[in-house]
């Protein structure tokens, strides 16, 4: 799976880039608030409303959960965070290389989960929709799973 935050957009973007990072670290549980923590000290020069930083927080924790989860069963495995300001929007990526998603519009479902038997609610994908701006997920089945998500600072 491709990493970072790019998306097909972003070579006719007019914005203008003005902060990126990328921080790989192992696919384990007690990593998903290190993750959500990194992106929230990331965007603080925009000066977020607190609204804004916990949806940001929730969002980047349902991605990386996912990742943990579902990319790599708790198997272990590396997850690419990728975050970028362009002008007043933050651009999140993270990305795994995991089992990937056999059909991404069926995972989107509210509800859908392939890990009940894991006490999973299946509301990973409607989490971040709801909290960020945009969100667009890429999936190979056996390479992984790429999430971008946009939120625009106000």
């Amino acid at each position: 799976m491709e990493q970072g935050y790019k998306t097909e957009n972003d070579r006719t973007d007019k914005r203008k880039l003005v902060n990126e990072m990328q921080i790989v670290f192992e696919a384990k549980p007690e990593n998903e608030g290190f993750a959500r923590t990194a992106v929230a000290a990331f965007v603080a020069s925009l000066n977020p409303t607190m609204d804004e930083l916990a949806d940001i927080k929730t969002a980047v924790s349902e991605a990386v959960t996912n990742c943990v989860i579902h990319g790599y069963e708790l198997e272990g495995g590396k997850i690419f965070l990728d975050a970028a300001i362009w002008d007043r929007t933050l651009v999140v990526a993270v990305t795994d290389e995991g089992r990937g998603i056999a059909d991404v519009e069926k995972a989107r479902e509210p509800m859908f989960t392939t890990k009940p038997e894991w006490e999973r609610s299946g509301m990973g994908f409607s989490f971040m929709e709801a909290f960020m701006d945009e969100i667009e997920v890429a999936s190979s089945p056996g390479r992984g799973t790429r999430i971008v998500m946009q939120k625009e600072i106000r």
